[in-house]
Protein backbone atom coordinates (compact mmCIF):
# COMPACT_ATOMS: atom_id res chain seq x y z
CA UNK A 1 0.00 0.00 0.00
CA UNK A 2 1.17 3.18 -1.29
CA UNK A 3 1.38 6.18 1.34
CA UNK A 4 0.63 9.22 0.02
CA UNK A 5 1.30 11.44 2.54
CA UNK A 6 4.83 12.80 4.10
CA UNK A 7 5.73 10.22 6.86
CA UNK A 8 8.83 9.41 9.25
CA UNK A 9 9.62 7.07 11.09
CA UNK A 10 10.36 6.41 14.92
CA UNK A 11 11.37 2.94 16.61
CA UNK A 12 11.84 3.20 20.60
CA UNK A 13 15.30 2.99 22.12
CA UNK A 14 18.65 1.92 20.66
CA UNK A 15 18.76 -0.98 17.31
CA UNK A 16 21.21 -1.99 15.05
CA UNK A 17 20.96 -1.52 10.92
CA UNK A 18 23.17 -4.46 9.34
CA UNK A 19 24.51 -4.38 5.68
CA UNK A 20 24.95 -7.31 4.25
CA UNK A 21 25.79 -8.68 0.54
CA UNK A 22 27.67 -10.85 -1.98
CA UNK A 23 29.63 -9.58 -5.22
CA UNK A 24 29.12 -12.34 -7.95
CA UNK A 25 32.97 -11.65 -9.21
CA UNK A 26 32.65 -14.78 -12.07
CA UNK A 27 29.20 -14.81 -13.24
CA UNK A 28 29.74 -17.69 -15.57
CA UNK A 29 30.62 -19.63 -12.23
CA UNK A 30 26.90 -20.28 -11.36
CA UNK A 31 27.93 -23.20 -9.14
CA UNK A 32 30.33 -21.01 -7.10
CA UNK A 33 27.40 -18.27 -6.22
CA UNK A 34 24.35 -20.04 -6.65
CA UNK A 35 24.90 -21.74 -3.51
CA UNK A 36 26.09 -18.53 -1.39
CA UNK A 37 22.72 -16.36 -2.71
CA UNK A 38 20.21 -18.97 -1.88
CA UNK A 39 21.53 -19.16 1.53
CA UNK A 40 20.07 -15.88 2.71
CA UNK A 41 16.47 -16.73 2.11
CA UNK A 42 16.88 -19.86 4.63
CA UNK A 43 17.68 -17.37 6.81
CA UNK A 44 15.59 -14.57 6.49
CA UNK A 45 12.48 -17.17 6.68
CA UNK A 46 13.85 -18.30 9.96
CA UNK A 47 14.09 -15.13 11.21
CA UNK A 48 10.67 -14.25 10.79
CA UNK A 49 9.37 -17.02 11.74
CA UNK A 50 11.25 -16.61 15.17
CA UNK A 51 10.56 -12.58 15.93
CA UNK A 52 11.88 -13.29 19.80
CA UNK A 53 15.93 -13.55 17.42
CA UNK A 54 15.82 -9.79 16.77
CA UNK A 55 15.24 -9.18 13.00
CA UNK A 56 12.64 -6.34 12.48
CA UNK A 57 12.85 -6.04 9.47
CA UNK A 58 14.78 -5.93 5.83
CA UNK A 59 14.99 -4.72 2.55
CA UNK A 60 17.26 -6.74 -0.35
CA UNK A 61 17.88 -5.65 -4.03
CA UNK A 62 19.67 -7.87 -6.92
CA UNK A 63 22.57 -6.59 -9.22
CA UNK A 64 25.81 -8.47 -9.65
CA UNK A 65 26.30 -7.04 -6.33
CA UNK A 66 23.31 -8.06 -3.90
CA UNK A 67 22.62 -6.18 -1.30
CA UNK A 68 20.15 -6.30 2.36
CA UNK A 69 19.52 -4.21 5.03
CA UNK A 70 18.11 -5.50 7.62
CA UNK A 71 17.39 -3.65 11.15
CA UNK A 72 17.71 -5.74 14.12
CA UNK A 73 15.90 -5.12 17.92
CA UNK A 74 19.75 -4.90 19.13
CA UNK A 75 23.18 -5.50 18.39
CA UNK A 76 23.27 -7.89 21.31
CA UNK A 77 20.23 -10.17 18.96
CA UNK A 78 22.17 -9.70 15.67
CA UNK A 79 25.61 -11.06 17.36
CA UNK A 80 23.61 -14.23 19.42
CA UNK A 81 22.12 -14.88 15.89
CA UNK A 82 26.05 -15.13 14.20
CA UNK A 83 27.02 -17.47 16.86
CA UNK A 84 24.41 -19.42 17.42
CA UNK A 85 25.22 -23.47 16.58
CA UNK A 86 21.85 -24.06 16.16
CA UNK A 87 20.68 -21.13 13.63
CA UNK A 88 21.62 -21.78 9.85
CA UNK A 89 23.62 -18.76 9.95
CA UNK A 90 26.71 -20.28 11.19
CA UNK A 91 26.61 -23.64 8.92
CA UNK A 92 26.05 -21.00 5.85
CA UNK A 93 29.37 -19.18 7.19
CA UNK A 94 31.61 -22.65 7.27
CA UNK A 95 30.04 -23.88 3.79
CA UNK A 96 31.29 -20.46 2.44
CA UNK A 97 34.54 -20.64 3.79
CA UNK A 98 35.32 -24.31 2.97
CA UNK A 99 33.57 -23.96 -0.53
CA UNK A 100 34.82 -20.70 -1.93
CA UNK A 101 36.97 -18.90 0.79
CA UNK A 102 39.27 -16.56 -0.92
CA UNK A 103 39.27 -18.20 -4.39
CA UNK A 104 37.99 -14.67 -5.42
CA UNK A 105 34.56 -16.29 -6.84
CA UNK A 106 32.28 -14.65 -4.77
CA UNK A 107 33.05 -11.92 -2.63
CA UNK A 108 30.69 -10.85 0.74
CA UNK A 109 30.47 -8.73 3.05
CA UNK A 110 28.77 -6.61 6.01
CA UNK A 111 28.46 -3.26 8.01
CA UNK A 112 26.76 -3.01 11.17
CA UNK A 113 26.00 0.16 12.62
CA UNK A 114 24.23 0.63 16.27
CA UNK A 115 21.40 3.54 16.00
CA UNK A 116 19.24 5.21 18.86
CA UNK A 117 16.99 7.93 19.61
CA UNK A 118 18.73 11.47 17.97
CA UNK A 119 21.73 9.69 15.75
CA UNK A 120 19.02 9.30 13.29
CA UNK A 121 16.24 10.67 10.88
CA UNK A 122 14.02 9.57 8.02
CA UNK A 123 11.00 10.66 5.62
CA UNK A 124 8.83 8.71 3.37
CA UNK A 125 6.98 10.27 0.71
CA UNK A 126 4.53 8.52 -2.07
CA UNK A 127 5.98 4.82 -0.33
CA UNK A 128 4.79 1.55 1.46
CA UNK A 129 5.99 1.03 4.57
CA UNK A 130 9.82 0.53 3.82
CA UNK A 131 13.44 0.28 5.52
CA UNK A 132 13.18 1.92 8.91
CA UNK A 133 9.49 2.57 8.35
CA UNK A 134 8.84 -0.90 8.16
CA UNK A 135 10.55 -2.01 11.23
CA UNK A 136 9.47 1.10 13.46
CA UNK A 137 6.08 2.77 13.42
CA UNK A 138 5.05 5.93 11.04
CA UNK A 139 3.68 8.95 11.70
CA UNK A 140 3.04 12.06 9.98
CA UNK A 141 6.05 14.97 8.95
CA UNK A 142 4.15 17.23 10.17
CA UNK A 143 4.75 20.27 12.13
CA UNK A 144 7.81 19.89 14.30
CA UNK A 145 9.03 17.12 12.18
CA UNK A 146 8.89 18.06 8.18
CA UNK A 147 12.77 18.81 7.67
CA UNK A 148 16.12 16.41 8.51
CA UNK A 149 17.23 19.14 11.20
CA UNK A 150 13.79 19.50 12.42
CA UNK A 151 12.70 15.73 12.81
CA UNK A 152 16.43 15.21 14.77
CA UNK A 153 16.19 18.40 16.90
CA UNK A 154 12.72 16.33 17.95
CA UNK A 155 15.28 13.45 18.95
CA UNK A 156 17.02 16.16 21.58
CA UNK A 157 19.91 16.65 18.64
CA UNK A 158 21.14 19.84 18.29
CA UNK A 159 20.92 20.63 14.39
CA UNK A 160 20.51 24.21 13.00
CA UNK A 161 18.16 24.64 10.26
CA UNK A 162 19.07 26.05 7.00
CA UNK A 163 17.34 28.28 4.58
CA UNK A 164 13.65 27.31 3.81
CA UNK A 165 14.43 23.54 4.80
CA UNK A 166 11.46 24.46 7.87
CA UNK A 167 8.99 25.08 4.88
CA UNK A 168 5.92 23.68 4.78
CA UNK A 169 6.27 21.05 1.61
CA UNK A 170 3.68 21.79 -1.67
CA UNK A 171 0.61 20.15 -0.96
CA UNK A 172 0.53 16.20 -2.72
CA UNK A 173 -1.47 17.08 -6.33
Amino acid sequence: MIHRDRLTARLDGEFAVFLIGMRINRPWAVHRWWPVASAMPKMLRELYTQPELGLLSHEMWFSRTILLVQYWRSMDALLAYAQDRQAVHLPAWQAFNRAIGTDGSVGIWHETYLAGPGRYENVYVNMPAFGLGKAGELQPARGGLQSAAARLRAQGVSAPATSGEDATPPAPR
